[in-house]
């Protein structure tokens, strides 16, 4: 299991690292797709499109027509971005959540307001924020900046796993995740510190600044890994997916990640 955790992990970074460096219509694909993939992940474990309040023959082919719109809104929401009119952005997600609407009012009872509610979070929590990845990448200096998303998200995690295993007493959330600690929290976001002062000085950017920026992003990749962590809890599943092997599927390598970029991305547009 280890070995092909650790196989799996080494070539899911060369991928990233390979897509990352390609840039533009390459790794705004691969967002894209990435993203799609966990939308579906996403709508599978909080069950977005079961059979509905109805039973009768054709509920399994109806059931899928508000995933179909949320995959819409997505597209909508990426279009935006690939056309290079950001500020539509919001107004496609305003647009995702009214065909939403539309599709819950008009095939009424078939949707609880539940289901288009985690419809809608999916395009939020999974599309958009991922994009921030490609948006990150799409700055200037960007080539530079976007690698911060993953320094923060997984290499907080590394490091508060190794911290967690030699020093963890305190549990930092013993409900949700009894085996991190608050020692394995402090050592994920100081490491994560030190490996942006490292970037920093190998790039030849500023230290404070990454260092800063990797601080807070660190922070919010612990809380991004514990809410993935929280919805599996409710849902009942141990893994979103297995597409990923020892990894389990998108949402489960990525869920620091999703919480980071948008944090990156905001921090690099404020600094520059």
């Amino acid at each position: 299991m280890f070995r092909t955790r650790l196989l799996s992990g080494i070539l899911l970074v060369l991928a990233v690292f390979l897509v990352i460096s390609r840039g533009g219509i390459l790794l705004y694909a691969v967002v894209a797709a990435v993203s799609f993939i966990g939308m579906r992940e996403l709508y599978q474990a909080m069950k977005a499109y079961p059979d509905g309040v109805r039973s009768d023959n054709d509920s399994s082919q109806q059931a899928e027509i508000l995933e179909l719109a949320g995959y819409a809104g997505a597209l909508l929401y990426n279009a935006a971005l690939w056309f290079g009119v950001q500020e539509y952005g919001m107004l496609a997600v305003i647009a995702a959540l009214m065909l939403l609407m539309f599709v819950y009012v008009f095939t009424y009872p078939r949707y609880q307001a539940g289901q288009v509610m985690a419809t809608f979070f999916g395009i939020v929590y999974v599309a958009v924020m991922l994009s921030c990845i490609y948006l990150t990448r799409q700055l200037e200096g960007g080539f530079y900046h976007v690698w911060l998303i993953f320094l923060c998200s997984w290499g907080c995690d590394t490091c508060a796993y190794c911290v967690g295993v030699l020093f963890g007493k305190h549990k930092m959330t013993p409900v949700l995740s009894p085996k991190k600690s608050v020692e394995g929290a402090v050592g994920g976001v100081v490491g994560a510190v030190l490996l942006g002062i490292l970037y920093a000085y190998l790039t030849k950017g500023s230290a404070i600044g990454y260092g800063v920026i990797c601080a807070a992003g660190a922070i919010l990749s612990m809380v991004g890994d514990l809410a993935a962590s929280a919805i599996k809890r409710q849902t009942g599943i141990k893994d979103y997916g297995k597409l990923i092997p020892g990894h389990g599927g998108i949402l489960d390598r990525f869920d620091s990640v999703i919480f980071t970029a948008p944090v990156i991305y905001y921090l690099v547009v404020w600094m520059n």
